[in-house]
Formats: C-alpha cells, sequence, structure tokens
C-alpha cells in the first residue's frame, strides 16, 4: 500500500526541516496552523486591503448596510407592527444591538463559504492546513464589525442612551459570535467545494436566517405570541444559534433583565458549540479531497 506523501515544513527555531511521512497531517496538523499563522494574518490583511485601500465604498458600506437595515426594521417593526422595545431603549437602538453581530455572522458565512473556491490555485498547488482560509475570512468580517461599532456609539449619543456595566461582558458574545460563524462557515465552505449550488443558496439562506432570527424584534415577543400552551416551541426556536448571541449583545448594550440563564437559552447556547464541533470535524473529512474536486 502506497504510504500518503505529505510535505510539511516544521520550525526549530529559525530552521525549517522538511520530511515526507506517512501520516504526518493527521498527527500534527493542529501544530501546522501555529506554524502558518504568518499565512493567516497575510491571507486576512490582504482580503481586508482589497476591501477598504483606495476606495471609500468599503468602509462606506459597512456603515451604510447596518445603518439602512436598522432604518427599516425600525420602520416595520417599530413603527408600523407597534412591536416594544426593552425597558426605556429607543426602538433603534434595540434593532441596531441586534444588527451588529447578525451582520458580522451574515457577512462571514458569506465570505468564508466562497473562501476556498476564490483560492483555487493556492489550495491545488501548496499544502497549508485549509481551514486557515475559511478563518481568515471570519476575521475579515470582524473588522466590519468593529467599523459598524462606530455607528452604534454615534447613536448612543444621539439617543442620550449612555452605556451600562454590561457592556463589559460585550467581547464574551463576540466571541460566541465568532464562534458561531466559524462553525457554520466551516460546513458551507467544505459543501461549497463539493457543491457549486452552494453558491447560489448563500444569500437564500442569509435572507432567511435573519426572519428567523431576533433581529427586528425582541426574542421575549416570540414567547409571548406562543402563549403558554406552546411555550415548548420556543426551544426550537432556540435551537438558532443566533438567539443567545442577540440577546447577550442586547443585554450588554441596553441592559435590562438577565435572561440567559433560562432553558431555551442555554439550548442556543449550546447549538452554537456543536456547530463548531460539526464544522471542523466535516471540514477536515472534506478538505482531503479539495485539490482533487477545486
Amino acid at each position: 500500500m502506497q504510504a500518503e506523501p505529505t510535505d510539511i515544513a516544521i520550525i526549530d527555531g529559525e530552521n525549517f526541516d522538511r520530511w515526507i511521512e506517512a501520516g504526518h497531517v493527521e498527527k500534527h496538523y493542529w501544530l501546522d496552523l501555529w506554524h502558518y499563522r504568518e499565512l493567516f494574518f497575510i491571507l486576512a490583511w490582504r482580503d481586508v486591503a482589497v476591501r477598504y485601500k483606495q476606495t471609500v465604498a468599503g468602509a462606506a458600506w459597512a456603515l451604510l448596510q447596518p445603518f439602512l437595515s436598522m432604518l427599516i426594521m425600525t420602520l416595520v417593526f417599530g413603527k408600523l407592527a407597534g412591536l416594544p422595545s426593552i425597558g426605556n431603549a429607543p426602538y433603534a437602538i434595540l434593532v441596531f444591538a441586534a444588527l451588529l453581530p447578525w451582520q458580522f455572522f451574515s457577512n462571514a458565512l458569506s465570505a468564508s463559504g466562497q473562501s476556498v473556491v476564490s483560492n483555487r490555485d493556492m489550495i491545488s498547488k501548496v499544502y497549508f492546513p485549509r481551514i486557515i482560509v475559511p478563518t481568515g475570512s471570519v476575521l475579515v468580517s470582524f473588522v466590519d464589525f468593529l467599523v459598524s461599532l462606530v455607528i452604534l456609539a454615534a447613536m448612543m449619543v444621539w439617543f442620550q442612551f449612555p452605556p451600562v456595566w454590561n457592556i463589559l461582558a460585550l467581547p464574551l458574545f463576540m466571541l460566541l459570535a465568532i464562534i458561531s460563524a466559524l462553525g457554520a462557515g466551516l460546513v458551507l465552505t467544505a459543501l461549497t467545494v463539493q457543491y457549486r449550488d452552494f453558491r447560489i443558496l448563500v444569500p437564500f439562506i442569509v435572507q432567511f436566517g435573519m426572519f428567523v432570527s431576533p433581529v427586528g424584534y425582541s426574542s421575549s415577543v416570540i414567547l409571548e405570541k406562543l402563549g403558554p400552551g406552546h411555550s415548548y416551541l420556543f426551544y426550537f426556536y432556540c435551537l438558532n444559534p443566533l438567539v443567545f448571541v442577540i440577546e447577550g449583545f442586547r443585554w450588554c448594550i441596553l441592559g435590562g433583565e438577565f435572561r440567559l440563564l433560562e432553558p431555551p437559552m442555554l439550548l442556543s447556547f449550546a447549538v452554537s458549540f456543536l456547530l463548531l464541533a460539526w464544522g471542523i470535524t466535516y471540514f477536515r473529512k472534506t478538505e482531503r479531497s479539495f485539490a482533487d474536486v477545486i
């Protein structure tokens, strides 16, 4: 039986040693991620530079997209539908607090899903841990998230809505948003390489996901509409990992009652980590054939 050849660069101080060893990739895959960490930042910085360098549209779109979405949702859900806000928070801030993680998740999902196919020449010619490519796309979306924080700060000043101490927990929920986006992105990346139809399905998945996530409304509205007799259906709703992330962002920015330890919310929290585990497992299982099918 012919051994699987693998050409691996191993760092020992300042020296690089290369050898061919069967099964080396499986044993040292995660160590290779550290060895190739510079490639991760290079790919991420390249995508950031392409979007923002010598252009106004890149930075402007990162600001306009969530802002215009906030205006539309505030009009539809807040004015026309008359849905309530949380406490004394303006409805516009209620919506924008949810748009921050949602826009990050949707942008990361779209970018990571196309990342391997867009780098097909590099994938087919050079060895490196393929998981670097979709992970770098998630980092690029995080840059857009940081730009969007400027709008949030301006809105809080405009509405004279000072931040509460809960905002100190925002990095924790941002980390959870990254975990959710990376897990879903890895699954979608592998599926897109194998089945190119997923390039067409991604916009539909993103659009559908926004309506089943508590972006334009609070998840408490869903629980109230279901009523006591059908509250068990709320558990199915919380299978969406973005429910916990979005409500966590709202709690950090708006304050109010801490409902994140309720069983349905904890279910949404658990799904985020299960999604990451599935994403890594499925991606590792399929990436061996990327160079052949891409």
